[in-house]
């Protein structure tokens, strides 16, 4: 990846650096990638869509918004204290066993991890960066993708410490509270960027435009937490590749649970979320709670509305099947096939 190789240096190279960075360079760059993809497909299916017919152009824009993507995860992972990312170390673990086999104490080998995490996702950052700056496009484009950029980096950085906040625990979050957080932590970087950079990168856009592909990366976004919220608590682990323990351990306070503080079942919930050491049988019971609170059924109307108000969206705007395909949604003449 270029974007990545422009603040790394090229794969091969020996770097005007030492043993440590040449460490964390073969760490990041094993972080780059490894999932759906669904940031660079969009980028480019939103550039198709526009008119873009630069496949090498578009390819750029993705890679960059797919590096974003890598700091903000490998941030995300010093945030929650995380080791393991997509069934493997992520750097944050890489370095803690670095310095454990090193003979560290274990307290100093988690601060050596987590300035690894720091310091490779700031090297994300400034990669990502770097590369939209130098897309072979005119001075306007440039600019106003620059912008976007660091728009979606502000806009990113205000719901990850605005969702640590609502986990101090001195109070629940009010519902549009947290669907603010969602927003601002997912929308604006996961759909809003992609969408709305290679729609830019295609040409112009009218404010017209510009307003209906910003409501539909609401809506998507709104749409792909609140189901991911879901599956944090209510998934099946072989199959979403998430832990069903984590989200009540932490006690997030995610629109299902705000949901449920204003019901009579958040007295036995209250109790139990937010133990480290919740168990399977504890866990399950905060389940049974949560259901019969009408939470679950609540936040899964609502990503519906969301959903369907973005396909709508989406095909009016000549995205319909893009989406679908970046979501992994059935056709529409699939859907009416099994009706």
């Amino acid at each position: 990846m270029r974007a990545l190789d422009a603040v790394l240096g090229a794969p091969g190279q020996a770097p005007a650096s030492g043993a440590e960075f040449r460490a964390l360079a073969e760490t990041l760059r094993m972080s780059v990638g490894g999932g759906r993809g669904l940031r660079p497909r969009l980028v480019r299916a939103s550039y198709a869509a526009f008119g873009g017919t630069d496949d090498a152009l578009a390819g750029a824009l993705a890679d960059a918004v797919e590096l974003l993507h890598t700091a903000f995860l490998v941030h995300d992972d010093v945030l929650d204290g995380d080791e393991v990312r997509r069934g493997r170390l992520n750097t944050i673990g890489a370095f803690r066993r670095r310095a454990d086999h090193q003979g560290a104490e274990p307290t100093a080998a988690a601060a050596y991890g987590d300035a690894a995490g720091i310091l490779a996702g700031d090297l994300a950052l400034a990669g990502a960066v770097a590369a939209v700056g130098g897309l072979d496009v005119d001075a306007p484009a440039r600019a106003e993708l620059l912008a976007l950029v660091l728009t979606s980096i502000r806009t990113t950085a205000d719901g990850e410490l605005a969702d640590v906040h609502h986990g101090l625990g001195m109070r629940v979050p009010t519902l549009d509270e947290a669907l603010a957080t969602a927003e601002n932590k997912t929308a604006a970087y996961t759909f809003r960027l992609p969408l709305v950079g290679g729609a830019r990168l295609a040409g112009p856009l009218t404010p017209s435009t510009l307003a209906r592909l910003e409501l539909l990366a609401r809506h998507l976004g709104l749409a792909f937490q609140l189901a991911d919220d879901l599956d944090g608590v209510f998934g099946d682990p072989a199959v979403t590749g998430k832990s069903r323990l984590g989200d009540l351990r932490e006690g997030k306070r995610t629109p299902l649970l705000c949901h449920a503080s204003t019901t009579p079942s958040w007295a036995r919930i209250a109790p139990l979320v937010g133990d480290p050491a919740l168990d399977e049988d504890r866990a399950a019971l905060v389940r049974t709670e949560l259901e019969a609170a009408g939470s679950r059924r609540f936040v899964e109307d609502l990503a519906h509305r969301h959903l369907d108000d973005a396909l709508r969206l989406a095909d009016a705007l000549g995205l319909a099947d893009a989406v679908r395909d970046v979501l992994d949604l059935p056709s529409p003449a699939v859907v009416a096939a099994a009706s």
